[in-house]
């Protein structure tokens, strides 16, 4: 069996650069998709045309729209790109591009050229679980995105306040910090797995 190998991590994306090339339906979704997670992400967009809702959107969150056609310049102090259009050889030339500049991209429906993937994600409150199929079916990961968001209570948030209170409160360095917060949340699970039975 083939395993997943990609590196999950969580981005600052209001402190990143990120740049999305078109301004159809997939630049729309992935507009969206980061705006839902991030409001406060630092997007810029370039297309030579962007659908109404779009344009909406944009203007709702302050995102700066490019009325232009795609050129290497606007990849300037960028840090994250997203290749939306419907043109195969802009994409792949602004995979290109990136990978010139040292700049992790993306390009959408092209697993081949992309640095990284965005999957399903589940948000609530300071908890969020990200799912990855590695890039084969965004409709597993959007499935399984519903699935957590069912199961996960939604008074998690509460939990992880209290532990992080409770946490400041502990004596003692790091090792023995997380091994008290382990013991502590032991339980939890245990408790899950009883009623279960």
């Amino acid at each position: 069996m083939v395993q997943n190998q990609l590196y999950p991590v969580f981005l600052k994306v209001s402190q990143l650069n990120i740049l999305i090339v078109g301004g159809g339906n997939i630049a729309h979704e992935k507009l969206t998709f980061l705006l839902k997670s991030s409001p406060n992400a630092k997007v810029e967009m370039v297309a030579p045309m962007y659908r109404d809702v779009t344009t909406k959107l944009a203007e709702e969150y302050n995102i700066k729209m490019h009325l232009d056609s795609y050129d290497s310049n606007y990849l300037k102090n960028k840090h994250m790109v997203i290749a939306t259009t419907d043109n195969v050889a802009i994409n792949e030339q602004v995979y290109h591009d990136c990978r010139a500049e040292h700049i992790i991209v993306n390009v959408a429906d092209n697993p081949p050229f992309c640095d990284f993937y965005m999957g399903g994600i589940v948000t609530k409150g300071n908890v969020k679980v990200a799912i990855s199929t590695n890039g084969k079916s965004p409709t597993t990961a959007k499935r399984l995105r519903q699935f957590f968001e069912d199961v996960i209570p939604e008074n998690i948030d509460d939990l992880v306040q209290n532990l992080n209170k409770y946490r400041e409160t502990i004596k003692g360095d790091f090792e023995q910090k997380v091994e008290t917060l382990n013991e502590f949340t032991k339980s939890l699970v245990n408790k899950k797995e009883d009623n279960e039975n």
